[in-house]
């Protein structure tokens, strides 16, 4: 009998994600707010519940939360009809979304002493072609014995997994390390390209050079989808990553000016709209 996993969030990267988990021999117990994916969902083969306590009751030892934020996060814990309306025992909660690493912390914290649930912490890197090809980098936290047995799961929706550590927040500072290095790189790539433009140069050709030269990178070899990235899309879940990296920099003192300048000159490098106030 195979396996039963919680997936709460069924999204852009959440829906991608539990296909492959369906793919690879789970059964998926899937939850979203939005009820409009139900059918979609059921078409996959996701056994689709109405409630998260419903969600916390037919999973065998693990949820998976997809959701945007810590207030979502706390809402799908803690909230009325929540997952530990059901009192839950022995089961993790696996918090895949991106948040700051204190608050990923106490979220932690939050759950070890008001339930009998664990958490640890799952960050991705590898937006929604990752989730789609089950190619993702997974960044894990939280106790090293729960996340090396759900090494299954993360297999089914990732190439590669790697663990920072007892803190859950430290895989998100893992994800602010990465996408720190993404925005620098991409400010980097548009500008280039913006220099050539400025010449004339056929912008297919100088990503060409780039990719078999000392400028590749992984924003080189995926320009055609990452300058199509928009305010409403990944630019802006990019931005918020700057904005929390560079806070992250001034709390403990770490200076960081390129990622500073990355955050102030997103936009203006890609030759985007910025997000409306």
């Amino acid at each position: 009998m195979s396996k039963k996993i919680g997936f709460v969030g069924l999204g852009t990267m959440g829906f991608p994600m539990a296909v492959n988990l369906k793919k690879a021999g789970f059964e998926v117990i899937g939850y979203d707010a939005y009820k409009g994916v139900y059918e979609k969902a059921e078409a996959a083969g996701f056994s689709m519940v109405d409630t998260l306590k419903e969600v916390a009751e037919q999973a065998d030892e693990a949820i998976i939360s997809m959701v945007r934020d810590y207030a979502q996060n706390v809402d799908v814990i803690f909230g009325e009809n929540g997952l530990l309306s059901a009192q839950p025992k022995n089961k993790t909660v696996i918090v895949m979304s991106t948040l700051d690493p204190q608050t990923m912390n106490e979220l932690g914290q939050k759950v070890e002493s008001e339930s009998d649930l664990t958490l640890i912490s799952a960050a991705v890197s590898g937006g929604a072609s990752g989730a789609q090809a089950g190619t993702l980098s997974i960044m894990t936290a939280g106790s090293e014995e729960i996340v090396k047995s759900f090494q299954p799961y993360f297999d089914a929706i990732g190439s590669n997994t790697f663990y920072y550590g007892s803190e859950p927040g430290n895989s998100q500072v893992a994800k602010l390390v990465n996408n720190m290095i993404l925005g620098v790189n991409m400010n980097a790539v548009a500008e280039g390209l913006k220099l050539g433009k400025h010449y004339n140069l056929p912008e297919e050709e100088i990503l060409n050079l780039l990719k078999v030269s000392t400028g590749d990178s992984w924003v080189v070899r995926n320009w055609s989808d990452v300058s199509e990235w928009t305010a409403e899309t990944a630019l802006s879940v990019l931005l918020k990553d700057l904005i929390a990296t560079y806070n992250q920099g001034i709390k403990h003192n770490v200076s960081m000016p390129f990622n500073a300048l990355s955050s102030t000159q997103l936009f203006d490098s890609m030759g985007k709209e910025k997000p409306k106030a």
